[in-house]
């Protein structure tokens, strides 16, 4: 995807414009040296010199559309040896050509001089506020790139701004509307997340939202958006009437997935339930038992019973069956993921409890974190092999490298894992990626502590925690970061249970008393949320659902990824992972480069001052535990 990047619309812009088919018109006529030349000319020079040759090799490139030249020769130039009107310059070039090259954090890297004190004219900062806004939205923080976006608009920027706010504004979750709407009292501000509420609220149910909307509009006459509608929101007039009304769920009712069909089920039924319950257009559940059916024989008995969309099935068999054909009957949402590469199957929408997911994000936070040598412990089995697979692809892809794995006997000595952990060089890991139950993992960082390694830090998945607080037993876990479902640690997720997603349905359900029922019935719940917007997810791959399982997004393929909150364990219970965002602030962002010296006081267990480097093993300690 490229951006419009210059869309100004002072009458300025036209002499802009010409004035660069001049200048290219100049370079063309060879009246001054070319890029080439330049740079060759830079080879012989040193300090300002060289800096302001590459400068201007960099600039004739990016006029005549090399943009991939440009970025790489202006990211090369250091701007401390450019003086004032040259660093100006530097920045609208590196941050424009970055722009073009979607390559959000050198776009980050140019627009860094608004926060110094050179000297910009209005237009030079409303153009680099604009790019840091994309820039934003790009690396993913949407919430910093909405709020600058949006004061961009309300100080009359000369930009078409809708689009672009709209974009990371509709992926905002619930408590990130809430504190832009906190700081931002403005008609404009709130005009925005107004919209987005109603928007995120709709359920699929577009009747409903182009009703809601007609009274939006009703209280923000002069709203921008009111004016002209963000186009994704637009485009969703072509499916009113679409809608989905009825749904045909394949689950089994015997077999040995029966049990996980049956709180699947119970999900399902009591969020349809619920959300009719509150006045929404909800479509209906027909159940088809799939443990004696094939496939074709399945659809063939949905169409009979009117439905337009499908849930399930549940065997991976018959998901991978599906995914390997060229299209499916009905829309359908699979939930489990298949065991090809990629789902080919047109209208197929695979999602579900994908443990895969949650090592990948470990990878990219470690990694963000400043994180660049891992240690791997994972259980020497199928299910670890699979999970090491998924965070070593991510890790490796980022630019971090593997220092250490061990795959443990699950029933074997956490001891005499951990001294393999650290025997191959102890020095040479910055954090830690653990895959292990509850029961295993709390041995794990005191057996740290014992190795003299208290302040290796620690990322785990979901498993680790068995889903309500136990302060006495999971104490030994203080300190160690994980990711979870948001029903399984509301506090930490979104700030208590009434912030939830679909808390109604979740106050239903969490009685149950067994949180692995929970984590099923809130897979059923995000089932029939996603099953009841497949047309707007096909018309708008991009939507977002804040779900009861995560955020939920389709991939290009058609598998639905989550991504799911962080907790930190605190005093034996999961609290907020309270770190220092990039998003408390519109005009700034630390860079990446920082990361690592200014890693999060939460990511080190204790307040040890022993490291690595110190590292000391008692060989003949073989039961530490």
């Amino acid at each position: 995807m490229r951006y419009a990047l210059r869309r100004l619309l002072l009458p300025l812009a036209a002499t802009l414009v010409l004035a660069g088919c001049a200048g290219q018109n100049m370079m063309q006529g060879s009246s001054g040296p070319s890029a080439q030349e330049l740079l060759e000319q830079a080879q012989g020079q040193s300090g300002q010199q060289a800096a302001a040759s590459r400068l201007e090799a960099a600039d004739i490139l990016a006029r005549q559309g090399d943009t991939a030249q440009a970025l790489q020769i202006a990211g090369q130039i250091d701007s401390g040896q450019l003086d004032s009107g040259q660093r100006v310059r530097w920045a609208m070039v590196l941050s424009d050509s970055a722009l073009a090259e979607e390559d959000g954090q050198s776009v980050i890297r140019a627009t860094d001089i608004l926060d110094s004190t050179t000297e910009l004219s209005t237009d030079d900062r409303q153009t680099l506020r604009y790019r840091r806004g994309m820039a934003l939205s790009m690396i993913g923080e949407p919430e910093a790139a909405a709020r600058l976006l949006i004061d961009l608009q309300r100080n009359n920027a000369p930009y078409e701004l809708n689009d672009d706010i709209w974009t990371p504004l509709s992926s905002l979750s619930p408590p990130a509307l809430n504190a832009l709407a906190a700081t931002g009292n403005d008609p404009i501000t709130q005009g925005w997340v107004d919209l987005a509420r109603l928007y995120r609220t709709s359920g699929g149910d577009i009747s409903n939202l182009f009703d809601r909307l007609d009274q939006w509009r009703s209280r923000y006459p002069d709203h921008p958006a009111n004016r002209r509608l963000p186009k994704d929101l637009s485009a969703l007039r072509q499916l009113e009437g679409n809608e989905i009304d009825r749904i045909a769920v394949f689950l089994p009712s015997s077999g040995p997935l029966a049990n996980i069909a049956s709180a699947i089920r119970q999900g399902l039924e009591t969020r349809a339930s619920d959300a009719r319950n509150q006045g929404e257009r909800t479509p209906g559940l027909t159940f088809i038992d799939s443990s004696q059916q094939n496939i074709d024989a399945l659809y063939a008995q949905a169409t009979m019973s009117g439905a337009q969309a499908v849930i399930g099935p549940l065997d991976k068999d018959k998901v991978s069956e599906l995914e390997t054909r060229s299209d499916v009957p009905l829309p359908t949402l699979a939930l489990n993921y298949g065991e090809h590469p990629r789902n080919q199957a047109t209208n197929l929408f695979q999602y579900g409890l994908s443990a895969e997911d949650e090592a990948r994000q470990v990878a990219q936070r470690a990694y963000l974190d400043g994180h660049h040598r891992a240690g791997i412990m994972v259980p020497d089995n199928e299910w670890g092999s699979r999970i090491l697979a998924a965070f070593r692809q991510t890790w490796e892809s980022d630019g971090g490298s593997v220092a250490s794995v061990v795959s443990y006997d699950p029933s074997g000595s956490v001891a005499t894992a951990v001294r393999n952990l650290l025997n191959s060089d102890p020095s040479s890991m910055d954090m830690l990626f653990l895959l292990a139950l509850p029961s295993y993992a709390r041995q794990v960082p005191p057996t740290l502590d014992f190795y003299y390694a208290s302040n290796l830090p620690i990322y785990a998945t979901s498993h680790l925690y068995e889903g309500t607080p136990q302060p006495r037993a999971d104490h030994d876990l203080n300190g160690v970061q994980f990711l979870d479902i948001p029903w399984m640690i509301p506090d930490a997720a979104v700030g208590g249970t009434d912030a939830l997603p679909f808390a109604s349905t979740y106050q239903q359900l969490v009685g149950e008393g067994d949180p692995g029922l929970l984590k099923l019935n809130a897979m059923g719940v995000d089932a029939y949320e996603l099953a009841r917007r497949l047309p707007l997810i096909q018309a708008l791959p991009n939507t977002q659902i804040f779900g009861a399982t995560g955020t939920l997004q389709a991939r290009d393929d058609g598998r639905i990824q989550r991504t799911l909150p962080w907790a930190l364990f605190q005093s034996g219970s999961p609290q907020p992972l309270l770190t220092t965002s990039p998003s408390t602030s519109t005009d700034s962002l630390s860079k990446p480069e920082d990361g690592a010296a200014n890693a999060t006081p939460q990511s080190t267990r204790n307040s040890s001052n022993s490291d690595l480097n110190g590292f000391a093993m008692d060989a003949d300690d073989d039961n530490a535990n």
